[in-house]
């Protein structure tokens, strides 16, 4: 931090202006109440964390008309990954930092802990590394839950089983070390627990040797998930139908498991003292696509599964992880792009040429049901509910074609992405789902973080409001029906217009009026295309009426209402 930042704030750093409590803000798009997710931007309402490059920056935002840096927490032991913020005054990095040996090189999940009372100056109180990849994270009240997962480690022919904790190597002993039984990997999955409330105490770690690939964690459980695909001879074993001394019995398919992907579930109790005790485990035909395929509701698990072969359903687990109800297979032939659970509802997207929405009834959850459909172009790769009779999907917007012989009949149907679309659904009749309003976004070419990443929708209801970054957008490239994608898009292709490469979409949404664009904020324009997906690094949120937009080198803010830019600050290092 410069000694100018420091003299510029430190007049607010210990008094400010007004307690956060009292304003308005935005938090990071969670999936679970109550249960906090780390990203990469985190606000209080006064001051702004942001990642930017190895550095962590803490802004001071009270007055929206002159945003100051605080401080700037520079990494010397990884790269921060994400974060999370606790009563204002604790600030948690994540971070992965590169371990090589003469076994494996993998990364490391470092996790360092500051009190942050003095935004000027932040206090590094805790800090520990788990020799594996960082997976995910979660804080739940003062609990914070960071799950690491790797290939087991070797050094010097033993199994690497430490940690370190402030600067001390730990052991992890090995029946400290749990098996789950007919589980054979060389995986081993550790997640670290610590008290916020007393972060200077010493963490707690819970390994297994399970691997994991996607994880569903709710405010009292920990759900981890294994995808496997299983593949069997269609010739069954000669001694399965003949024994020692002749037939045994007649044989039955049943006995054998069927081609394809397997879920493997497991789940574990997060105990009051950190401790992490495992319940249960099942196996489970198909897979899953993120955490949003699963949902704890009245103590039973809602999976949304996808088999290649059989399509798409929803399937109910009792506490025990026993299957106690399932739907019928949807959608075969159709790839299942996104899934959510709302109360006793579940909504699930399918695609191949066209976008069949689903309404299901989960309200016996020993019989679930399909209550309705919409095919609509295009497909939504994340649904977000508006409210009980509104759904909000994003994904891209397609354009079917269709190829027949001289006798009319069909010979392939294809369909090509014509650019982004966010569309607002009125399931209000459960029966008839239908679009009351879309609008598309930029071409082929466009692309978003919100389309493998929720945490980057911005989104209030009581202010109207929804927003996200969009990454390779052409000037004034907005289609407001799908009736104008060609002409538009030709027009592009005739006129070359230059592209710009990040930039933040704000619309305006309620069920009256629909979705209508209020503004872009730019945050790098260039003339080119670029093939680049990655905008991890830009970020809105709002503290009362005023629209932070966060990137890697600039943080502008603009007027909620109006969308004129009230200020702007440059993020990067000061060339010395």
């Amino acid at each position: 931090m410069s000694s100018t930042d420091m003299l510029l704030d430190s007049a607010a750093t210990n008094n400010l202006a007004e307690s956060s409590s009292s304003k308005d803000y935005s938090t990071t798009n969670i999936q679970v109440e109550n249960v906090d997710e780390a990203d990469i931007i985190k606000t209080d309402g006064n001051y702004i964390y942001s990642i930017s490059g190895e550095d962590v920056i803490i802004t001071n935002v009270q007055d929206e008309k002159n945003p100051i840096i605080s401080s700037r927490i520079e990494s010397v032991n990884g790269i921060p990954e994400e974060m999370i913020i606790y009563k204002e005054n604790i600030l948690v990095i994540i971070l992965s930092d590169a371990n090589y040996n003469s076994y494996s090189s993998n990364n490391n999940t470092i996790v360092n802990i500051y009190d942050t009372t003095d935004k000027t100056n932040p206090l590094l109180i805790k800090e520990y590394q788990i020799n594996e990849p960082y997976y995910t994270s979660r804080c739940i009240d003062n609990k914070l839950y960071v799950i690491s997962s790797g290939i087991l480690r070797k050094e010097y022919e033993k199994i690497d089983r430490y940690y370190e904790e402030d600067n001390e190597q730990k052991e992890i002993k090995l029946n400290d070390i749990k098996y789950i039984k007919d589980i054979d990997t060389r995986y081993q999955t550790i997640i670290s627990f610590v008290d916020l409330n007393n972060a200077k105490n010493e963490i707690k770690v819970s390994p297994y040797l399970i691997d994991i690939s996607n994880a569903y964690i709710s405010e009292n459980y920990i759900y981890l998930l294994n995808q496997e695909y299983t593949y069997n001879s269609s010739v069954p074993p000669i001694s399965s139908i003949f024994g020692i001394k002749g037939i045994i019995g007649a044989f039955t398919w049943d006995e054998y498991e069927e081609n394809g992907y397997k879920t493997y579930i497991y789940k574990f109790k997060m105990q009051e003292d950190g401790e992490i005790k495992y319940v249960a485990k099942a196996k489970i035909q198909g897979t899953t696509i993120n955490q949003y395929s699963l949902d704890e509701y009245e103590g039973n698990l809602r999976v949304a599964l996808y088999d290649s072969k059989k399509g798409s359903r929803i399937a109910v687990l009792d506490e025990n992880l026993k299957e106690i109800g399932t739907t019928s297979n949807l959608a075969k032939g159709e790839k299942m792009y996104s899934s959510r659970f709302i109360g006793e509802k579940a909504y699930l997207v399918t695609y191949k040429t066209v976008d069949p929405l689903y309404v299901i009834d989960l309200s016996t959850p020993t019989s679930p049901k399909v209550l309705g459909k919409l095919k609509i172009p295009g497909y939504s790769t994340y649904l977000h509910p508006y409210d009980d009779n509104y759904l909000i999907g994003i994904g891209m917007q397609t354009e079917e074609s269709i190829r027949r012989d001289s006798s009319g009949r069909i010979i392939s149907q294809t369909a090509r992405i014509t650019g982004m679309k966010m569309a607002l659904f009125d399931v209000t009749d459960v029966s008839k789902p239908k679009e009351i309003s879309s609008t598309v976004i930029g071409d082929s070419y466009s692309t978003s973080a919100i389309l493998t990443n929720p945490k980057a929708l911005l989104f209030s209801k009581e202010k109207g409001l929804i927003a996200i970054p969009v990454n390779n957008y052409t000037e004034k490239f907005e289609i407001q029906s799908s009736d104008s994608n060609d002409e538009v898009i030709n027009y592009y292709k005739n006129y070359r217009k230059d592209y710009i490469s990040e930039g933040y979409f704000v619309y305006s949404i309620n069920p009256e009026d629909g979705i209508n664009l209020k503004g872009t904020v730019v945050h790098d324009k260039k003339n080119t295309v670029s093939y680049s997906t990655n905008s991890r690094l830009l970020r809105g949120l709002y503290i009362e009426n005023n629209l932070f937009t966060v990137s890697e080198d600039l943080m502008r803010i603009n007027n909620l209402e109006t969308m004129e830019q009230i200020a702007e600050i440059n993020m990067t290092k000061e060339e010395n």
